[in-house]
């Protein structure tokens, strides 16, 4: 029987591009956000059997419905895909507290309130696999990034323990650390071209994702990750 994937967030364009591929794939697809419209009209024009695919309002930061959202689906997930992301600059997240906190809520505490629902519903044998789509902002603090850096770190250590938590229910946990992307989130920035990835490109490393804990897609992203996570303070401090 096709895998059931739950993706939460389901608006952006890396989850827009692994619907089309978990479609592919012949998976059966609840695609949730609160842009239901704008989903809608995504799922009809790209995805050939749209019937694959049930779209669901979700509000990572609406905590309280959470609960009443994971009990209104139509089926349990065998995957859990967690993509819902906002970004609100650092000199504007300095100086705008509800920004900041907005992005507290969508990466973090949001992601800790349903996948903290769904991982205790042990009623659902069929749960095989939780990929959180996080960021190489969250592997250093950078005083051009950290508050944004440090939404997407607390992230990925809550996966982390999460994968220890479920590693005798064999439910693999994944985290992609992607580098830049081209998307709605990072429109107008002036980032450099030669590091951009497309979003399907993301969205192949979720789709076939393996054991491995820390997935950073992209061969110069890598090389980057290893510098950010292994460097001295002092070079650190020297970056953007």
């Amino acid at each position: 029987m096709p895998a059931s994937v739950l993706i939460l967030g389901a608006n952006s364009d890396v989850a827009k591009a692994a619907i089309v591929q978990y479609a592919a794939n012949g998976c059966r697809i609840i695609a949730a956000s609160r842009s239901t419209a704008e989903l809608q009209s995504f799922v009809q024009a790209s995805v050939p059997r749209a019937e694959q695919v049930t779209v669901m309002y979700f509000d990572a930061a609406d905590f309280a419905s959470h609960p009443t959202f994971y009990a209104s689906l139509p089926e349990k997930p065998h995957i859990v895909l967690y993509a819902a992301g906002y970004l609100k600059h650092n000199d504007d997240a300095m100086v705008d507290f509800e920004g900041s906190h907005r992005m507290m809520q969508v990466h973090y505490a949001g992601a800790v309130s349903i996948l903290n629902i769904i991982v205790t519903d042990t009623e659902n044998t069929k749960l095989e696999r939780i990929i959180g789509l996080s960021s190489l902002s969250g592997v250093r603090g950078r005083k051009s990034n950290f508050i944004y850096g440090s939404t997407k770190a607390a992230f990925t250590q809550y996966l982390a323990g999460l994968r220890q938590y479920l590693f005798a229910r064999k439910v693999t946990v994944n985290v992609i650390v992607a580098g830049y992307i081209r998307s709605k989130m990072t429109a107008g920035l002036n980032l450099p071209e030669s590091l951009m990835l497309e979003p399907s490109f993301i969205a192949n490393a979720v789709v076939n994702a393996g054991k491995r804990f820390t997935i950073v897609p992209g061969f110069k992203w890598k090389l980057i990750w290893l510098v950010l996570k292994y460097s001295p303070e002092k070079l650190v401090a020297k970056l953007p």
